[in-house]
């Protein structure tokens, strides 16, 4: 390869590349390159250019050994923190000609790895802490209480209560991966948004009168269609609102407030929103960007005790995007909280 071709074959390729003589200098690299270390670096010997010692002792290595050596190389971007593969190959023949330095961004994939690590570790915890008890009382009712049969009642309230719990988790990620599976295939199906929110506020009204909350809804009275998925869209209001008597009991009563729009700007067309709104305790509004991820829970003690597997907003999320819808939420300590859903009318 000479130095009059080299710029030519690099300069095409999306991903930085360096080529380094065997007298230790840069020969060329492509704007990715240059863009990734600031610097416009040809006939500069690579110290200069790369500087990390990770990347440094790579390359040295290659040049001395003749041998392809690799490495992880991270660094701070202007929006993020990105993770490369760094390979450096021999060239020529002998290998002796110099070494071209590739580096291939694998952040994306090493952001998955994590995500599949943190859900993993998530759900055995969360599974794990049922289990212990029940564990637990099955020993005591086969041992100490076998014969007592006050405690073996009590006992076996728990043990059905925390089976429960787990059987709600396994739905729970039943549903969630269902979801994320069809997220990318929108829904055709034309339905009536106003009588799904009527519906779920029905089939929720015994649970609010036994919580003492007013269930209340406005504006669900007149037909809006939207292309969406029945029971998914049932999922989210109802979720939402059981939520909201879950939570918000303290205020006495929950609204679901549905208006619709000619030009709403979530869509800048035609579209419907609709508000689960409580008069609660609410809770601090750093908590908002992230209670949409998994088992992230603002009071994880309180969710438990409720029945809460911590990925009801994450399925609600997930649901809302697929019908490219927006899903927005709003507290304030001390005077309740609002999740509200945007729908884009057929």
């Amino acid at each position: 390869m000479t130095a009059d071709l080299a710029p030519w074959i690099i300069a095409g390729m999306p991903f930085p590349v360096l080529l380094i003589d065997r007298t230790e200098r840069v020969l060329a690299m492509n704007s990715s390159a240059t863009q990734l270390f600031g610097v416009a670096g040809a006939g500069r010997h690579y110290i200069t250019v790369l500087r990390q010692p990770a990347l440094l002792d790579c390359v040295e290595e290659a040049l001395r050994l003749r041998q392809a050596r690799k490495v992880r190389f991270l660094t701070t971007e202007v929006t993020r923190e990105a993770t490369y593969e760094v390979v450096a190959s021999p060239l020529g023949p002998d290998g002796g000609a110099g070494v071209v330095v590739v580096f291939t961004d694998v952040t994306e994939r090493e952001q998955m790895g994590q995500i599949r690590r943190d859900f993993v570790a998530n759900v055995s915890h969360e599974l794990k802490t049922p289990l212990t008890a029940l564990l637990g009382f099955i020993e005591t009712l086969q041992g100490p209480a076998r014969d007592d049969a006050a405690a073996r009642a009590r006992f076996l309230e728990i043990m059905g209560r925390e089976a429960k719990r787990m059987n709600r988790l396994v739905s729970d990620l039943l549903s969630l991966s269902r979801v994320e599976a069809d997220e990318r295939v929108r829904p055709d199906a034309r339905l009536d948004v106003a009588a799904l929110v009527r519906s779920s506020v029905q089939t929720l009204r015994p649970i609010a009168i036994d919580s003492g909350v007013e269930l209340t809804h406005e504006g669900a009275d007149a037909p809006v269609h939207v292309l969406g998925d029945s029971d998914q869209l049932t999922q989210v209001f109802q979720n939402l609102i059981e939520n909201g008597i879950k939570y918000g009991a303290s205020g006495g009563s929950v609204l679901v407030r549905m208006t619709q729009s000619e030009r709403e700007l979530a869509f800048r067309g035609p579209g419907v929103r609709i508000d689960v709104i409580d008069r609660g305790e609410g809770f601090d509004p750093v908590h908002i960007p992230r209670l949409t991820e998994r088992f992230y829970r603002v009071d994880s003690h309180r969710s438990r005790e409720m029945g809460g597997t911590g990925l009801g907003l994450a399925i609600v999320k997930h649901i809302v995007n697929r019908h490219r819808g927006r899903f927005r939420i709003e507290s304030i300590e001390g005077k309740g909280s609002t999740f509200t859903v945007f729908l884009p009318v057929n």
